[in-house]
């Protein structure tokens, strides 16, 4: 049987929205600048779910790697997980989904040693755009919107 806990990725929960995580993020469609000075093409919002899943890592040591996480990568909205397995969501700002899909695919492996992550792998991934989030959740079977002050249990 597996024993599943929450935690507190640490955002502030204020009534302002000021916590949020999204704050200062560009709409969909908004224009940004790569690095290089040349315009990056209409970026949008993806929402992003990374599943994960490996041998089994004390709970401690799986939440406080998560908690890690979301200090590295401060868009990270929510994060589940047990001994063997865990769970995370996030919105990324992306132009397409091949280019929000390749960034959510090296996540997890990128942090791992900063994070200090369990040496899982990548078992699921679902990315998908801003309307249908929030069209699923309108309609009573998507995701329940993520909130920032922390996790839900699976």
């Amino acid at each position: 049987m597996r024993r599943l806990t929450s935690v507190d990725l640490g955002y502030p929960q204020r009534g302002d929205g000021a916590g949020s995580p999204l704050r200062g993020m560009a709409e969909p469609g908004s224009r940004r600048s790569g690095e290089d000075g040349r315009s990056g093409g209409a970026s949008r919002l993806w929402h992003v779910t990374l599943s994960v899943s490996g041998a089994e890592a004390p709970l401690r040591d799986v939440r406080r790697a998560l908690e890690r996480l979301a200090h590295d990568h401060p868009f990270l909205l929510a994060g589940r997980y047990a001994n063997d397995h865990a769970e995370i969501r996030y919105w990324e700002e992306a132009r397409d989904l091949h280019d929000a899909a390749a960034v959510a695919l090296r996540l997890w492996g990128e942090h791992r040693a900063s994070a200090k992550l369990p040496p899982w792998e990548i078992v699921g991934l679902e990315v998908i755009g801003r309307e249908t989030y929030h069209q699923r959740v309108a309609e009573g079977y998507g995701p329940h919107p993520a909130v920032p002050a922390g996790v839900h249990p699976f």
